[in-house]
């Protein structure tokens, strides 16, 4: 009797469901275990493609080499190799806070630019590939300016709205001679952007400036070129942006106004007197803005001599001179 007693028993507990374990971010990366690098990223990337992050594979491996050290591409001569248990600890945050949608130049506090590294905070809008377009074309437009007969031997050039200070930071770095001014309205940004410019090098030949576009600057200042990558998102659209832009990428150097054109509208009304005789003004467009963009500066008095297009064949690039130039 006891042995049929403890059959059924038996049969009884077997039908208990034991509850479920609490999800955890990567079983892989428990506490117990002994992964290579290999397992590592294999199992992050899975883990960041099941919450919805972009590249998740690419993501895994610049987390994973921040938290051991390494170059990205290192990664790869070292496969085999054990992940030691510190390293591992942080991935786990990491891979927690860009599950969340954090930026991964957040994370990691760098970023790319060009050709030289950048710091990234909150504090600024994180450079993207399509203001590298911008300091290519502006700067190619310069060098054939200054191999003109009578041109500046030391060019003036103004970076309007400067942010992490991408743009000033390049035109320095390419051109030793040139006399470079940065404006932003937001003092953290400049703060970021001085950094950064010592960071590279070149702090001692960039003037930085807290204020409102043109209005920072002196009445007499006038400059052979001038960039800007003004915010051009409209008011309405910014909630249906990426988390990581809606909700880490400062407002302030998103918001465009109802229509995204209210900085151009601006720079278009104010920049004709701020350029020296043969000066030009170089911009980033948003998506589909450049006719409405184009139209605001010809009927201002300026005239189109360059509209560039990015990666995805869009319009993004816009170089304009006063109409006067011919």
């Amino acid at each position: 009797m006891e042995r049929l007693l403890s059959a059924r028993l038996l049969r009884m507990l077997r039908r208990i469901r034991r509850p479920k374990k609490p999800a955890q971010i990567g079983k892989h990366l428990d506490k117990r275990s002994v992964v290579t690098i290999l397992e590592t990223i294999q199992k992050s990337a899975a883990w960041l493609e099941r919450h919805g992050v972009p590249s998740p594979r690419l993501q895994a491996e610049c987390l994973l080499a921040h938290a051991l050290g390494l170059k990205r591409l290192e990664l790869y001569l070292k496969f085999d190799q054990v992940v030691p248990e510190p390293a591992l600890e942080q991935m786990r945050m990491l891979l927690r806070r860009r599950a969340a949608r954090e930026p991964l130049q957040h994370l990691v506090g760098t970023t790319a630019f060009a050709d030289f590294e950048l710091l990234t905070t909150p504090q600024a809008l994180i450079p993207r590939p399509e203001t590298e377009l911008l300091l290519e074309h502006a700067s190619r437009w310069l060098k054939e300016r200054l191999a003109e007969p009578g041109a500046p031997a030391q060019p003036v050039l103004l970076d309007w709205g400067t942010g992490s200070g991408c743009l000033a930071i390049g035109l320095a770095r390419q051109f030793p001679a040139a006399l470079v001014t940065a404006v932003d309205i937001s003092s953290e940004a400049l703060s970021l952007a001085r950094q950064n410019a010592d960071k590279n090098g070149v702090s001692d030949r960039i003037h930085f400036l807290l204020g409102d576009g043109f209005a920072a600057l002196p009445s007499e200042a006038r400059f052979d070129l001038v960039v800007a990558n003004p915010p051009y998102i409209p008011s309405a659209e910014i909630q249906q942006l990426e988390p990581e832009v809606r909700d880490h990428d400062p407002r302030l150097a998103l918001d465009g106004g109802p229509d995204g054109l209210d900085f151009y509208r601006r720079l278009a009304g104010e920049g004709l007197r701020r350029l020296t005789d043969g000066g030009s003004l170089w911009l980033e467009l948003g998506h589909g803005q450049a006719a409405q963009v184009c139209q605001i500066f010809e009927s201002s008095g300026w005239r189109v001599i360059a509209l560039e297009l990015d990666y995805q064949r869009i319009e993004r690039v816009l170089g304009v001179w006063p109409a006067t130039k011919g």
